[in-house]
């Protein structure tokens, strides 16, 4: 156990420190790293190289060249650097490269090398040109702060939201400061610069002084600083040799010593991992004559492999005093912050034999230690490259380790992974699937056919797996024919169609539109279609298709009436075209003589459609319309727009009989249809007199009953009574009953032997009054059964 420990190196009385090799680096650096612009990412990310940068001793003509590797060493991607000169190297939170170009532009690199998008830092720092810059992480993402060469600083918080803020400027600054870095405090990033014996922390609005505690005499100058990655600690090196460590709010300081170094240093940096404080766990574990209890227990697992009795020995020291379950727990917790594998399955061993000795030790912390060393211990290996440690992994989260997976192109593996931790398939299998064939259709190698047979062979119905996403993929890589096939597969019209549109295949995305039934989708089409081609094109592009046609008709009734006129005189659809102009005359038009016109055109379409009642109704409207037009003129009152029926009824109103007799003449009103105006217009007036004088003028061809319904819907009985004794045979029970004669209506009932009748007059008889006649009734059916 002394052995193990033997690259700890103490820290003070309370902790220790330890470093690993990870790996033996198998790159081939043609020159000294010392030489290169340098970028390692953080959470065991790439590493980019910057080689033959901008140096008076290099020759012009040479060109730089950008290399990346995997943390391990792996080559990614090599690419000559064929823009301006570069002046810092940084790795955002996405691992994408950001390149920090002397003009103050920013170019934005892959993983491989791809170049992304580029951004500009600003006027004024094109025109100062860059001294300086720092790559930085917030929690709103990946930032950017230059130096100027007019001794200013511009930073952006988050360059996939760049917002640009001038930093306040530093009174006396004549030059460069000796060194800076940049701050993130209460969600605000900061610069810190030394000038001299001096510091200063610029915010959004100022310049303020500080000054670390306790600090040793004698500082003339800030050589370096280092802040770390949470920016809760900052370290200082000064001229005197010394380095000052303390929170990054420099309220407190942490310790100081001295290096016996003064020449100021290449780079310093703050790090937490692979040279970091040994774990609380490991320490009570492994330091030298522990009696932690998960150094027991560790030793009483390797004493039962040894089918020794000392390990009954050791495990009932810890049972005696009660410490076995905290002795589960810390090699369970130790075993995640080592990194060899066979220390780990030690560990595990030693907490799987603990448990063996607990009633209810619960098993989920065990089993996701299990899982979680197994996925790091993956992706650890040399050919994958991403050293994480067990904190690392957990801040990270399964999902970007995943993500970071795809972006390596390791498929493979990230499907192992998902599978292998049962990861619900849309967040796991599908996702990385997804990612896989986007990829998959960038390799322009492959025919169309045979990327689009491979991606759904291996994709199938997948869930959760978009055909659509991964077309729109295809297209921006300029394969259009294969986004078209990969769309067949994808079985939403919805997805289908808006992509089609984009690729201007806007004929196939309405078919689409069809066969989906979707109306909204189908104007969504065609009204981009209206948009992109032209009249005549759009119009025969609907004629193809009946359905489409159909509802553009719709839309046009209630839109474009002018378009869905032009529809039918294409078409030649008169009948449409006849009612289209039927509606126009009255939409549109206010004067009479247009009005007219417009019913003109449209009986002219009836005749040309052999409608011949549509084209006569047609003519006899507008025949009304001018009879109307003359009748205001002539009497005065409203008489346009008004129905066949009511003019003749207004007229009656007015006093007008023989003007309305003439009009019913005119347009051939049956008798029955005028006599109903008459009698309705002349008791709405209660004119009876007239009313007499009109039934006694012929026969009434619609008989007398409705004369005793009309009047005694005007409540009035006494003229109903004139008109109940004309009504006929059939009907004069009904009429009798009508004016609350149920005697008289009893005796035509038992007249005319008509069992309905009867019924209907003992219906309204009621109490007292009509008993009587009741009984008669009753005595008269008597009578008709016995015969």
């Amino acid at each position: 156990m002394d052995c193990y420990t033997a690259n700890w190196n103490p820290l003070g009385d309370s902790a220790f420190y330890r470093k690993y090799e990870l790996y033996s680096m198998d790159w081939d650096l043609k020159e000294e790293l010392r030489d290169c612009l340098v970028a390692a990412a953080p959470y065991g990310g790439p590493i980019a190289l910057l080689r033959n940068p901008w140096r008076k001793e290099k020759a012009a003509s040479v060109r730089p060249v950008l290399d990346i590797y995997s943390a391990s060493g792996m080559p990614l991607a090599s690419l000559l650097w064929k823009s301006g000169p570069v002046v810092s190297l940084g790795w955002s939170a996405e691992e994408e490269l950001l390149c920090v170009q002397e003009d103050g532009a920013v170019l934005v690199y892959g993983l491989h090398g791809d170049f992304r998008r580029h951004f500009s830092m600003g006027n004024e720092v094109l025109q100062n040109r860059v001294l300086d810059a720092r790559i930085f992480h917030t929690e709103f993402g990946s930032g950017v702060a230059i130096l100027t060469g007019a001794h200013r600083f511009t930073l952006s918080a988050n360059v996939g939201d760049l917002k640009l803020r001038r930093m306040p400027e530093v009174p006396g600054l004549q030059s460069a400061p000796s060194c800076w870095t940049v701050l993130c405090q209460d969600r605000v990033a900061h610069i810190l610069l030394a000038v001299g014996p001096d510091l200063y922390l610029l915010d959004h609005a100022a310049c303020s002084a500080v000054t670390p505690p306790g600090l040793a005499p004698g500082v003339s100058s800030f050589l370096q600083m280092a802040v770390s990655f949470t920016y809760r600690h900052l370290a200082l090196f000064t001229d005197t040799g010394y380095i000052w460590m303390g929170t990054a709010s420099l309220k407190e300081k942490l310790c100081e010593f001295n290096c016996n170094i003064r020449a100021p240093p290449k780079q310093m940096v703050c790090t937490h991992e692979f040279l970091h404080e040994v774990p609380a766990a490991s320490e009570e574990i492994f330091k030298i004559a522990s009696m932690a209890p998960g150094a027991l227990l560790l030793e009483a697992q390797k004493e039962y492999e040894k089918e020794s009795q000392k390990a009954d020995e050791y495990l009932r020291e810890i049972q005696e005093l009660g410490q076995l379950t905290q002795a589960v727990q810390q090699c369970i917790e130790a075993a995640g912050h080592e990194h060899q594998p066979d220390m780990q399955k030690s560990l595990l061993r030693a907490a799987s034999f603990g448990k063996c000795f607990l009633d209810r030790f619960p098993p989920d912390s065990f089993v996701h230690m299990c899982q979680d060393l197994r996925v790091l211990n993956a992706v650890r290996d040399y050919h994958i490259g991403i050293p994480l440690t067990y904190s690392q992994y957990k801040q990270l989260t399964i999902q970007v380790l995943l993500d970071r997976l795809v972006l390596r192109r390791l498929y493979p593996l990230a499907i192992q992974i998902c599978e292998y931790l049962r990861l619900p398939e849309v967040q796991g299998v599908s996702r990385i699937l997804a990612h896989w064939a986007c990829y998959k259709v960038q390799q322009k190698d492959v025919s169309d056919e045979d990327v689009a047979r491979a991606i759904n062979q291996k994709l199938g119905d997948t869930p959760g797996v978009s055909y659509s996403d991964i077309a729109a993929r295809a297209y921006g890589c300029g394969r259009t024919e294969l986004a078209i096939k990969l769309l067949e597969y994808e079985p939403r019209s919805g997805e289908q169609v808006p992509l089609l549109l984009k690729m201007k295949r806007s004929k196939l995305a309405l078919s689409k539109a069809i066969e989906s039934g979707d109306t909204d989708l189908v104007f969504t089409v065609l009204l981009h279609l209206k948009n992109e081609l032209n009249r005549g094109d759009f119009f025969m592009t609907l004629r193809n298709q009946p359905m489409a046609l159909s509802l553009y008709r719709q839309f046009c009734k209630h839109q474009e009436l002018e378009t869905l006129k032009d529809l039918y005189n294409q078409d030649d659809n008169h009948q449409e075209l006849g009612s289209f102009h039927i509606r126009a005359s009255y939409a549109a038009e206010e004067r009479i003589e247009g009005r007219v016109a417009a019913l003109q055109t449209a009986a002219d379409a009836f005749y040309k459609a052999k409608n011949e009642f549509a084209a006569k109704a047609t003519e006899d409207q507008m025949r009304l319309l001018r009879l109307q037009r003359r009748l205001e003129d002539e009497l005065g009152g409203q008489f346009l727009d008004l129905s066949l029926h009511d003019t003749v009824t207004t007229l009656i109103l007015g006093g007008h009989n023989k003007r309305a007799e003439q009009l019913a003449r005119d347009f051939r009103i049956p008798d029955k249809r005028l006599w109903w105006l008459k009698l309705t217009a002349l008791a709405d007036l209660e004119d009876w007199e007239e009313l007499e004088k009109f039934s006694k003028s012929k026969k009434s061809p619609i008989g007398y009953l409705p004369f005793v319904e009309i009047c005694m819907k005007q409540h009035n009985k006494y003229e109903a009574k004139k008109y109940a004794s004309r009504v006929g045979p059939e009907q004069k029970v009904k009429a009798l009953l009508l004016v609350g004669d149920v005697a008289q209506a009893a005796d035509v009932a038992i007249e005319h032997r008509n069992e309905a009748e009867l019924s209907l007059v003992l219906s309204h008889c009621t109490g007292a009054t009509d008993g009587a006649t009741a009984d008669k009734i009753q005595r008269a059916r008597a009578q008709a059964q016995k015969k």
